[in-house]
């Protein structure tokens, strides 16, 4: 489980709050202020780095689709300047919270921060995506619905569904996240087609019950352990199809390193689970 749910009144509370999961990568330094989110409401957690030209859009287009949601950029320390927009923003929209992280630490441990921050706020729901447009913030209220509908703990915007797809890519990085997909899917024993992507939307129930202390991955395989340990929680996952469009601009920030992490920790989760050491379903 996570820490109290104490909501944070301001982003440098939230900042705080988040110092004790993720030192030593949280830094002292406050941010913009930001009022509190109504009890309930739905915090979309957005990580950042280098992301300075599209943080502004992309955050408007957010909070067009979800007017009542708390928005929360995790910046690890972007060279590029996204923090102090980040902090911008928050001056500008109470529904604008940051959390600065002192220096980049994988993508994953970025999302653990923010969820914590979120839950401690005292979120309904929480959203996960990327600052990149690779996430169409259009496609928010569809993965929010069946959350408040009562028939999913976790929803995934898919690219491997029916009605789903991928526009921008080449052939060999299709190949490589369908077949990792794929590949843990077949590995861990797992329903979802999807288990690579990003965009997704949790019950904060749900991702409260995920031990964050016990997840191994820090970049690209977090996607896929986060849904194995909600499956194994007994979790109620579903997919929702989208378009997944590539990176209007910078550099995508995926690798070699990144992949090979990524099979080698889906290896060493259903090792742990046939020797009893990890989570099991339904415990």
């Amino acid at each position: 489980m996570t820490g109290p749910a104490v909501a944070p009144t301001s982003a440098a509370e939230a900042h705080a709050s988040a110092t004790a999961a993720s030192a030593p990568a949280t830094t002292a330094a406050p941010a913009a202020t930001a009022a509190p989110a109504p009890a309930g409401a739905a915090w979309v957690v957005l990580p950042t780095y280098n992301e300075a030209e599209n943080l502004e859009p992309i955050a408007g287009a957010i909070l067009a689709a979800l007017p009542g949601a708390r928005l929360l950029v995790v910046d690890d320390g972007s060279p590029d300047g996204t923090g102090a927009i980040a902090d911008r923003l928050a001056a500008a929209d109470p529904r604008v919270a940051v959390l600065h992280r002192s220096a980049k630490a994988g993508l994953g441990r970025a999302y653990l921060a923010g969820f914590r921050v979120a839950l401690d706020g005292g979120a309904g729901a929480v959203v996960q995506m990327d600052a990149d447009w690779s996430h169409d913030p259009a496609a928010l209220p569809g993965l929010l619905a069946l959350l408040d509908a009562g028939t999913a703990d976790l929803v995934i915007g898919s690219r491997y569904v029916a009605g789903g797809g991928v526009v921008d890519w080449g052939v060999l990085r299709r190949i490589v996240s369908r077949g990792g997909s794929l590949f843990a899917r077949i590995v861990l024993g797992l329903p979802a087609h999807d288990l690579t992507g990003g965009f997704k939307a949790w019950r904060a129930a749900t991702l409260a019950g995920v031990d964050f202390a016990g997840v191994h991955a820090g970049g690209y395989v977090f996607q896929v352990e986060m849904t194995y340990r909600a499956d194994r929680l007994g979790a109620r996952v579903r997919e929702v199809p989208i378009t997944f469009r590539d990176r209007r601009v910078g550099q995508s920030k995926m690798s070699r390193r990144i992949i090979a992490e990524a099979l080698l920790v889906v290896l060493q989760l259903r090792w742990e689970e046939l020797r009893g050491r990890g989570p099991r379903r339904g415990a």
